[in-house]
């Protein structure tokens, strides 16, 4: 987030705002962006400042502000966070709501509004981020009023920056929220449906992937079946290090997550802000190990990267594979990216393991969510029927304490 110096003025429409750009060499942020303006009526020189990362950023700080000026507006509000905003302007933005709505609307905005979007400028919030953050509140097993009332809240945040001039449009009055709940609800009740029945099928669309993509690129091939086997988010094999890897005990950490956010790709912790180790099996470790060899040996490099050396979202790995049509073709119209985690995870429980271990190899905080991939068909009934006949057989002095 760039730090920010302000008089914390707001100058009179129409007044001229000039800009300019120094660089400051050693910085982590050494692009300072500043505009300062003269006060009409006391003639008092006013400013803000801002130091970024790149020049662009900075050139593009100064256009906002000069824009922001034209139309009249606070400068110290046209640059705050969600967070910063809401709590300025909530008493504002609940007025006219009974107490009894005003609290779960607290609620919903302290644990799930800020967390996912509190550090976002408030001006640079968009339709996508405000649809990426329900689909999360609703992967964690939020309710439906819980959804319903966190989403609410920021819709009455955002219509007071409308209100103020800071944004033109309410993205957080998104539609079809709903839908998407049912459709995620489906699928978390039964994530085994998704997966890809064998290894044999998980192959044939790694191939058919590479054959469509433009100069039929190995990496999506590669790409795919490290998910596929880990059972890890594709940000996740995105974000994935040299480091992260032990060739030893063939193991993979995960640490990180590549995401979309304000002004492009960025990495963060994983979606369960910890660590967990998965397992490296048998049937990709020549991937792995040349993938290393083609790295440039350090720890911080990427394991995977696009072909031109960028990093992997799903919606590249969709769009480089022409994905929606090769899985047409191939009878799996429902196989989305995210279903190769459901294979990985399916495989897993069908291969017998234990479903605490299972627990930490997915990163699932509820137990619950990891149950609903084992399969409790007739065999493994009548199996567990065989293990209590087998117990009760044995004499009761000889059983095992």
């Amino acid at each position: 987030m760039p730090r920010r110096t302000s008089d914390r003025a707001q100058p009179p429409l129409g007044v001229n705002v000039r800009g300019h750009i120094e660089e400051m060499p050693g910085r982590r942020a050494p692009f300072r962006a500043r505009v300062h303006w003269y006060d009409p009526e006391t003639g008092e020189r006013r400013r803000l400042s801002t130091s970024h990362e790149t020049e662009e950023a900075a050139a593009n700080w100064v256009t906002r502000m000069q824009q922001a000026a034209a139309g009249g507006l606070d400068l110290a509000a046209a640059t705050m966070t969600l967070r910063e905003y809401g709590e300025l302007n909530m008493q504002l933005a609940l007025r006219g709501l009974e107490l009894k709505t005003t609290d779960p609307y607290l609620g919903g905005w302290k644990l799930r509004v800020v967390p996912a979007l509190g550090h976002v400028p408030v001006r640079m919030i968009t339709y996508g981020a405000v649809d990426r953050a329900v689909e999360g509140w609703i992967a964690d097993g939020c309710s439906r009023s819980v959804v319903k009332n966190s989403l609410a809240v920021l819709v009455r945040v955002m219509e007071q920056a409308v209100r103020d001039g800071i944004i033109d449009r309410n993205p957080a009055r998104i539609t079809g929220w709903q839908r998407q709940y049912q459709q995620v609800q489906d699928e978390l009740d039964d994530p085994r449906a998704l997966a890809l029945p064998d290894w044999n099928a998980l192959v044939k669309l790694a191939d058919a992937l590479v054959a469509r993509s433009a100069g039929q690129e190995r990496i999506w091939r590669e790409v795919v079946m490290f998910a596929a086997c880990t059972g890890a988010r594709i940000g996740e094999v995105s974000g994935c290090r040299v480091g992260d890897v032990d060739t030893k005990e063939w193991t993979w950490t995960v640490r990180r997550q590549t995401t979309p956010a304000p002004g492009g790709l960025i990495d963060k912790g994983t979606k369960g802000k910890r660590a967990r180790v998965v397992p490296l099996i048998v049937e990709i470790r020549d991937l792995v190990e040349r993938r290393i060899a083609e790295t440039d040996g350090t720890r911080d490099a990427r394991l995977f990267t696009g072909p031109r050396g960028g990093r992997i979202t799903t919606a590249v790995l969709r769009d480089a594979t022409y994905w929606d049509e090769v899985v047409t073709k191939l009878g799996y119209d429902h196989l989305r990216r995210h279903d190769l985690r459901h294979t990985a995870l399916t495989w897993l429980a069908d291969a017998g393991v234990p479903v605490h271990h299972l627990q930490k190899i997915a990163g699932h905080g509820s137990i619950t969510t990891t149950q609903r991939y084992l399969h409790p068909d007739r065999r493994s009934v009548a199996t567990a029927g065989e293990l209590l006949s087998k117990h009760l057989s044995v004499p009761q002095g000889l059983r095992a304490v």
